[in-house]
């Protein structure tokens, strides 16, 4: 049903994001996801514990590279989940910066979506610790803010031949000592 309801918020907004959307969508009995969520406010934050659990998954499968002191290796890490993000997982990324737009009207969304961008900045911060970072959590703070923005402009605005690693390079450069 989570799925479902990430797809539908991912491809049609918060309004389309309906009990019985989600019930037909997840080929279930009618009521089923009522069932489960007893309000809209309910699935909602259900869907955006379900992307914290999927982004964790893709993270953890992308980042069993080799080498976490290695500043190459994350660029080439972080590149691959861009390009995940902007691809397969597009309609998840979709449903994140949908989700992050709702938050301005309903702060009840705010909290469950930090503690999901909490969750990430825990699973990067021993990658910059390995690389030197003073300040893991700043720097991965940062360096996420770049990567949505990113995301948001080749989600909006593509450009041709897109290539994200140069500037996780130059974003990675500035946070870490020379020496990495």
């Amino acid at each position: 049903m989570l799925d479902a309801a990430v797809e539908i918020v991912g491809t049609g907004g918060l309004r389309r994001l309906t009990y019985q959307a989600v019930d037909t969508a997840a080929d279930v009995p009618n009521g089923t996801t009522s069932n489960h969520f007893r309000s809209r406010d309910l699935l909602v934050a259900g869907v955006v514990a379900h992307l914290e659990a999927l982004d964790a998954r893709d993270w953890e499968h992308f980042a069993a590279l080799p080498s976490p002191g290695d500043p190459d290796a994350l660029t080439e890490t972080l590149a691959s989940l861009v390009h995940h993000a902007l691809g397969p997982a597009r309609h998840r990324t979709a449903a994140r910066y949908t989700l992050v737009l709702e938050a301005l009207a309903r702060p009840a969304i705010r909290d469950p979506l930090a503690r999901a961008q909490e969750s990430l900045l825990t699973l990067m911060s021993p990658w910059l610790e390995a690389l030197g970072s003073t300040s893991p959590a700043a720097h991965g703070r940062t360096l996420f803010d770049y990567l949505d923005g990113l995301i948001l402009h080749q989600m909006t605005l593509p450009a041709e031949n897109f290539d994200p690693a140069p500037g996780i390079r130059t974003v990675l450069a500035a946070a870490l000592p020379p020496a990495a």
